[in-house]
């Protein structure tokens, strides 16, 4: 994939998390505030703490920072998977913010192409 490849399915990943940060906010009374600064999206939970989520294009890896640390996801085998457990994206992300939100979220799966 090449480097505005990548930028177009980052930038699909993002607005997916943040549509569905509104719905969990709207539907759900889940207070998460979504902010979204170019490539990067801050997810903000009751307490404050926040979950970042931004895409590297030279590397072709989306970055999460949260309160359980740091993780980078590459796309493989039609999966965004953690670079060092081999965890998905969206299933980490449900649990990020599953812990930061103090309630079940579930993250539905995310775009790969």
């Amino acid at each position: 994939m090449n480097e505005s490849e990548f930028l177009a399915l980052a930038d699909a990943i993002l607005d997916s998390i943040e549509r569905q940060a509104d719905v969990w906010f709207e539907k759900r009374d889940i207070d998460i505030e979504g902010a979204r600064s170019g490539n990067v999206l801050t997810l903000t939970f009751a307490d404050r703490s926040q979950a970042v989520i931004n895409s590297q294009a030279p590397m072709q890896e989306m970055w999460v920072a949260a309160r359980s640390g740091g993780f980078h996801y590459r796309l493989k085998d039609g999966k965004w998977l953690d670079t060092r457990s081999g965890e998905e994206l969206a299933r980490a992300l449900s649990r990020i913010c599953s812990e930061q939100a103090g309630e079940e979220v579930v993250v539905d799966e995310l775009p790969v192409r």
